[in-house]
């Protein structure tokens, strides 16, 4: 999930070994990102009743975070302010990546996560998205965190994929590192969760684990934010590398993303079984 801050209108590419790119693009008419769900709570709102129903998630709180938003490359000094996340001060937000073809990685992040609230919902879930829509801007990524809290959310799953070279391909997850006094609590059960997700989502959408970063598809990281203040369990996916071609078309597929909705889906059940 290589940033890509937005400052004075120019994009700064960050260091290669430390984030996966995220740019900024525009999205075609079959790539459009799914409506939102019919009945129950329309996507981002907060502070929802408990889903009433039954399911193998019931009185689950979960928390989605799909990452960048579709109008943050137009508010550059809005989302290039700069906020604590502890370990330094970063970007409020960034644009994220693309394809080569065009089709943006926030556009991919609302899809895959209003598909996957469907079915987290389906199973008794309650379901709190980060942001409402995929026109506006932000928020910052300590607001992205803060949601979770507020909730108490039972776990939290922040919704990417990268922009990393072309050469690389696969999937990774990643994980918080402990820093003591602010988010050591959580990790152990993020660690459990990053498991989960990651053997759900390698075994159902068959993509393999990341050939550039982490290790088994695994990577512990202590800058970024939406890791560093949680303190509910909490981890990232980069569910593909945008600028490899052969991930891009998976991506791109909306069958594919359904896939990857269903695979986290069993992720989470494996998680509280």
């Amino acid at each position: 999930m290589r940033h890509q801050p937005v400052i004075g209108g120019v994009l700064l590419a960050l260091s290669l070994g430390i984030l996966a790119g995220c740019g900024n693009g525009s999205t075609s008419g079959t790539q459009a990102a799914a409506p939102p769900p019919a009945g129950g709570t329309s996507p981002g709102r907060q502070g929802t009743a408990q889903n009433p129903g039954t399911g193998t998630l019931a009185g689950k709180t979960i928390v989605l975070d799909p990452g960048h938003n579709g109008g943050n490359g137009s508010h550059p000094a809005e989302i290039g302010k700069m906020v604590d996340i502890i370990t330094a001060r970063k970007e409020c937000d960034t644009t994220g990546a693309d394809t080569k073809a065009g089709y943006s990685e926030h556009a991919f992040n609302w899809d895959v996560a209003n598909r996957l609230q469907r079915l987290l919902r389906a199973r008794g879930a309650t379901v709190i998205l980060t942001r409402p829509t995929d026109t506006g801007v932000g928020p910052c990524i300590t607001e992205r965190a803060a949601t979770g809290n507020r909730a108490h959310a039972d776990a939290a799953l922040s919704i990417h994929a990268d922009g990393a070279p072309a050469s690389g391909h696969g999937f990774h997850i990643i994980e918080p590192i402990p820093i003591p006094g602010h988010n050591a609590k959580i990790v152990p059960a993020s660690d459990k969760l990053g498991l989960a997700l990651r053997d759900a989502f390698h075994r159902g959408t068959g993509t393999p684990y990341s050939s550039y970063i982490g290790k088994n598809a695994l990577n512990p990281r202590d800058d970024l934010g939406g890791l560093n203040l949680s303190t509910v369990p909490k981890v990232f996916i980069e569910c593909g590398n945008m600028r490899n071609p052969g991930d891009a078309t998976n991506l791109v597929n909306p069958r594919f993303r359904e896939k990857i909705a269903e695979s986290l889906t069993a992720g989470f059940e494996a998680y509280f079984s």
